[in-house]
């Protein structure tokens, strides 16, 4: 069985649950953002059409101050974290070997 660390679970408004892989939190403009990969598709999917692909939330507190992540409606907002993300990502490929 593969190790997977950083694994997060989130329970959509319907009670469905679904796995993903932690990649980073990025802080942008007065936010702060979750990003992260799907780990198992749902079972009527393919895993291919998966790769890749990131979802990013935004981080947002409760009253008891814990973490909830929202979904971006702006999709302003969205292309612009997405392209810092991408950024980040870059310096880090240019920095490694």
């Amino acid at each position: 069985m593969e190790n997977r660390n950083n694994i997060v679970e989130l329970i959509d408004d319907e009670g469905s649950s679904f796995a993903f892989e932690y990649i980073m939190t990025i802080d942008f403009g007065e936010n702060e953002y979750v990003v992260l990969t799907p780990i198992d598709p749902p079972a009527d999917d393919n895993q291919e059409d998966y790769e890749g692909q990131v979802v990013i939330l935004r981080v947002e507190h409760d009253k008891e101050q814990e973490n909830i992540y929202v979904s971006i409606d702006d999709e302003d907002e969205l292309n612009a974290v997405f392209e810092a993300f991408n950024e980040i990502m870059t310096q880090s490929e240019e920095e490694d070997p």
